[in-house]
């Protein structure tokens, strides 16, 4: 059985390579997400929706990005960086099952674990501060477990 992790992981690569290459998104999910997904059905339907969802959003994530990656470029921020951003912000968009802590410790690690060692701080960084936007504007639409840790956020907020 495949992790959410292991999903998380072979999306990342699924759209850096589609970003890379071009190409069609149904190739890029056979290759990249149905091969090694494939057996495990829950894990590669989230994985085919966070991939799907993430090309979806990217204009918006991007301004997110933007907005809060100060005195960055969009270009200039690393592509697998800005893919890892553009997933968690998809995450925090439109996965309302998913906490907002799981999604940001998630793409954390992956980001150790495939870019520098200075990603982690930037993409919690730029992470943190669009979570408290999205939650400013009423953009953040959590149930159930998503709504674990909102309370300090509403926290930090307030003070």
């Amino acid at each position: 059985m495949s992790s959410r992790r292991e999903a998380r992981e072979c999306v990342m690569q699924a759209l850096y390579s589609y970003k890379q290459g071009g190409g069609e998104a149904a190739e890029v999910i056979d290759h990249l997400l149905r091969d090694p997904l494939g057996d495990d059905r829950n894990t590669f339907r989230f994985a085919e929706r966070l991939f799907l969802r993430t090309i979806d959003h990217q204009e918006e994530t991007d301004a997110l990005i933007e907005k809060h990656a100060e005195n960055w470029d969009l270009a200039r921020i690393a592509l697998i960086d800005r893919v890892v951003l553009r997933m968690a912000l998809t995450e925090f968009l439109t996965f309302e099952d998913i906490p907002p802590k799981v999604t940001i410790n998630e793409a954390i690690e992956i980001v150790k674990r495939y870019s520098t060692e200075k990603s982690g701080p930037f993409i919690n960084g730029i992470l943190d501060a669009a979570l408290l936007d999205l939650q400013q504007r009423g953009r953040l639409q959590k149930s159930g477990r998503g709504l674990i840790g909102m309370q300090s956020i509403r926290d930090r907020q307030a003070s």
